[in-house]
């Protein structure tokens, strides 16, 4: 997939929008670029020259939302992904540039890959 503009609003833990997750390249927001490949999610925020990047193995499910992590997206969908690191539930907050037809192809494509992935363990 190649790559498309989006932001990210953040990692909480549990979800609970107080509880931010810090470690690696987690903590900060900020707007960049996100695709997708054959084993991940990966998001590289601007002027930055580490990855997020969320392995599908790890991926719990997605979701959509207009609040994440303690912030509102002025009426923009927020992907939630629901993923577990060690023994911690987390939910990375992304926005997808766009018009409305995009995010839910994005959000398919990425369930496809998903299903793909578990019906291939």
């Amino acid at each position: 997939m190649d790559k498309s503009n989006g932001a990210y609003l953040g990692t909480e833990i549990g979800n609970k929008w107080w509880k931010r997750y810090a470690q690696d390249e987690f903590f900060s927001r900020g707007n960049g670029q996100y695709w997708l490949d054959d084993k991940a999610f990966s998001f590289n925020k601007a002027f930055t020259s580490k990855d997020i990047i969320i392995p599908f193995d790890s991926i719990l499910g997605v979701g959509v939302g207009y609040w994440h992590s303690g912030r509102w997206a002025l009426g923009n969908k927020i992907l939630k992904i629901t993923w577990a690191k060690d023994s911690l539930t987390l939910s990375s907050g992304f926005i997808v540039l766009g018009k409305t037809e995009k995010f839910n192809e994005f959000k398919a494509l990425l369930e496809a890959k998903l299903k793909s992935k578990n019906q291939n363990r």
